[in-house]
């Protein structure tokens, strides 16, 4: 099944040009055809079938056929995690966690962050071409970042967690999580979380949790974080 996503989709739509990027992709690049049937969602959950009708690199044509509604899960996953001293890292966590599932991302800029650039445009490319590549039909929202103490101090439905490596007493996450919940968990930089911002996030009922016990990179704690909701919620 070749997925593709396009926002401009709504219910009750008949015909639907795609642009010249898109147009080239189909015609040119998976070599598609007049009559042949592809699927495509618009990230909220739809899932239509449409046949190409005109097959123009710079403008290819459909007619949907059939659309159908998907639920969304039953719980959400907010990830907030600081970006990677190197940008392709933080590229393999968007893209695994999206495979697993993940509801939101937000980079947070923490006290011990090395990098506080975010290339946008690039990351919401990865991000649609998870979503595609695993087949599901709701793209993951990606914030703009935001300071640590900024993010904190906003109010985040459910479960709060944070993960961090200070020697304190703590709940290892996946005996912390329930599932069908709305989570929220935070992740810090290479240098961890400064004990400031550890302060500040259990005072505002962040709960302190482990993710092993080996010292995981950022990235790679993400992907635990984003595995361990999700096998919760398995079933």
């Amino acid at each position: 099944m070749q997925l593709f996503y396009n926002p401009d989709i709504t219910p009750g739509t008949t015909l639907f040009l795609f642009d010249k990027e898109e147009s080239r992709h189909i015609v040119k690049v998976l070599r598609k055809k007049e009559g042949d049937f592809i699927q495509i969602t618009n990230g909220i959950g739809a899932l239509f079938t449409a046949e190409i009708t005109f097959a123009n690199e710079k403008k290819c044509e459909v007619t949907i056929s059939t659309e159908e509604f998907f639920e969304p899960a039953p719980y959400e996953l907010h990830l907030a995690v600081a970006p990677t001293k190197l940008n392709d890292r933080y590229e393999w966590f968007l893209e695994k966690a999206v495979e697993i599932g993940i509801t939101q991302i937000t980079p947070i800029i923490c006290e011990h962050s090395e990098r506080i650039a975010f290339k946008a445009d690039r990351f919401e490319k990865i991000i649609q071409a998870a979503m595609k590549q695993s087949l599901q039909y709701y793209l993951p929202i990606l914030h703009e970042p935001v300071p640590f103490n900024t993010f904190v101090n906003e109010t985040h439905e459910g479960d709060l967690f944070i993960a961090h490596c200070e020697e304190t007493d703590k709940k290892l996450l996946k005996h912390a999580l329930q599932p069908n919940k709305k989570t929220t968990i935070l992740i810090g930089p290479e240098g961890d979380f400064s004990t400031k911002e550890i302060t500040t996030a259990l005072g505002l009922g962040y709960i302190p949790v482990s993710l092993g016990n080996t010292r995981l990179r950022t990235e790679t704690a993400a992907i635990v974080a984003a595995h361990s909701v999700a096998f919760v919620n398995e079933g």
